[in-house]
């Protein structure tokens, strides 16, 4: 159904280029008028109605359409986001098309549970100590 959001955005762009034309086209006429003095010059110069309206619907269309074809969001906290990475796996991060998200990687604790122990450096002196009584003999 990724289409239809799509569609929606492309029908919003076209109303939107088609508001912006006729507002270029009515500046055009407008000042045209005012070089032949076909108006009278206390006439206002503002936008029609119709094409205001046509600007602020086509905006709210492109709008609709974005939110609609945008991915879901993520969770703010980390610790609920590392949650559902544990529970869903890669599954749980399919995009609209079924394919796994490109910043996708996994546990975001995997490596403190994959990092080694503390180091015990008496125990390491004495082994080397050894080692070194070994080498010598």
């Amino acid at each position: 159904m990724a289409w239809i959001p799509r569609l929606i955005t492309l029908t919003g762009l076209v109303l939107l280029a088609h508001a912006g034309y006729s507002a270029q086209e009515h500046a055009v006429f407008t000042s045209a008028a005012a070089q032949h003095s076909l108006s009278t010059p206390n006439t206002s110069r503002s936008l029609p109605l119709d094409i205001c309206l046509e600007t602020l619907f086509s905006t709210l269309l492109v709008s609709l359409g974005l939110v609609m074809g945008s991915p879901k969001l993520r969770p703010i906290r980390w610790n609920v986001w590392a949650g559902k990475i544990e529970r869903e796996g890669a599954a749980g991060f399919r995009n609209n098309g079924g394919e796994v998200d490109k910043d996708f990687r996994g546990n975001p604790f995997g490596v403190l549970e994959a990092r080694p122990g503390f180091v015990d450096i008496r125990k390491q002196r004495q082994e080397f100590a050894e080692w070194t009584k070994g080498q010598s003999k």
